[in-house]
């Protein structure tokens, strides 16, 4: 709407200028009318071909007509994305072309007596005229194209922020849900060792006092005494956890005001949780050798090396696995002799819980275990994450083998 406006404003004024041009060039008025409407038109087209409109102006302008378009032109062009020595270009030829224009129309006026002035007056007002007509859309349409463009840029720039922050609340997302895997994992493999061990333990010790409680009622009396210890310390160890979750859960509500806090904080947490906790730790390994012997199992341990301590995590970590091994030989055979050895290396500790195969037939009081799978799982879980190997399996002689080696270092 407004370059039609601007289009028919400048048709109408160089249409009227045609006028005189025409009688000073001695052609029809009407020629000159036409001729005049048809140049000034052009302006419509000023977005599309700003130097097509700028040089019908410079070319219109010893005709003294098209100065709105002229004006107009030079604004459009200054304000287009074109390389500035094209605008400075027609910039210049405009600013010529109107300076030669104002300085032969002034002689002219000053010689038929016109104008009375001295000879200063025709450079200055071919000078003054030429610049007005010329550097004021020519400097209006820089300072309006570059903050045009200033504001794109921000535009962009803003676009590409929001897209960013978008990209991280999706990779907090992320995160988030894998500090939750994370902590369902750890808690499910916590959760297994602890009451896996206790209640295996627990059904042995009563299938052993099924089965003497009417011969030897004070070893049955023993029995029920390991039981109920074992019971005990299941329970001990399960609040212990479920206190833990639930200290877990509140700092998550505290943080939910800061979703990207609390993400770190979750994630930070589940990768470092379980070494901050107090757990198990190597010097309690004669206690739960002691433990799976009391149920019958003929057990031994042999150490080599340096009894030396290690980091939380490690010692945690070689605790669960003898204590998973040894629930197995509970669970798949019962009454076997089992083997532990543990060997402090240099840089190293290495554990090896192997069964031999258990007595046939069964004995009296050994007690069916179910089996979830998760147990061997752990037991690698754990020690890969500490960069260990873990390799277990069937030995030639029929019986079973675990092995651990993590780095201590």
């Amino acid at each position: 709407m407004l370059d039609a406006s601007l289009a028919l404003v400048s048709a109408v004024e160089c249409g009227a200028e045609g006028i005189p041009f025409a009688r000073d060039a001695g052609i029809p008025v009407s020629a000159g009318i036409v001729f005049g409407l048809l140049a000034g038109s052009v302006l419509l087209l000023r977005r599309k071909w700003p130097i097509a409109v700028v040089l019908v102006a410079i070319a219109i302008t010893p005709a003294q007509m098209g100065f709105l378009m002229g004006i107009v032109g030079l604004y459009t062009l200054a304000a287009a994305e074109l390389p500035r020595r094209v605008i400075g270009a027609l910039a210049g030829m405009s600013l010529v072309g109107t300076m030669i224009v104002t300085f032969v129309r002034v002689r002219q006026d000053m010689a038929r007596g016109d104008l009375t002035l001295g000879d200063w007056f025709v450079p200055f007002a071919s000078i003054t005229t030429s610049l007005g007509l010329t550097a004021p859309p020519v400097l209006l349409g820089l300072y309006v194209g570059a903050r045009r463009r200033l504001m794109e840029s921000l535009r962009e720039r803003a676009d590409s922020l929001e897209r960013e922050l978008q990209l991280l609340a999706e990779r907090a997302e992320e995160r988030a849900e894998w500090a939750r895997n994370e902590e369902r994992t750890r808690i499910a493999r916590e959760m297994h060792d602890v009451v896996a061990h206790r209640v295996s333990l627990m059904v042995v010790h009563a299938a052993a006092l099924q089965a003497v409680a009417r011969k030897d009622p004070e070893k049955a009396v023993k029995n029920a005494v390991l039981v109920g210890d074992m019971g005990r310390q299941a329970l001990t160890e399960l609040r212990e956890m479920l206190g833990v979750l639930r200290s877990g859960e509140g700092a998550d509500r505290r943080e939910a005001s800061v979703p990207l806090a609390a993400v770190g904080a979750a994630a930070a947490a589940a990768a470092s949780r379980a070494a901050e906790e107090e757990g198990p730790c190597l010097s309690e390994l004669d206690e739960l050798i002691g433990q799976s012997a009391a149920t019958g199992m003929v057990v031994d341990l042999s150490v080599e090396g340096e009894t030396r301590s290690y980091a939380a995590e490690i010692e945690q970590t070689t605790y669960r696995v003898v204590q998973e091994a040894l629930t197995n030989v509970h669970k798949h055979a019962g009454g076997a002799k089992t083997h532990v050895r543990l060997a402090h290396r240099v840089s190293e500790i290495a554990m090896q819980v192997e069964n031999e195969p258990p007595p046939e037939p069964a004995s009296a009081y050994a007690a069916r275990l179910p089996s979830g799978g998760n147990g061997l799982l752990g037991m690698r879980e754990r020690v890969v994450a500490l960069g260990g190997v873990f390799v277990s399996g069937p030995t030639d002689a029929g019986g079973f083998r675990v092995s651990a080696v993590i780095p201590a270092v």
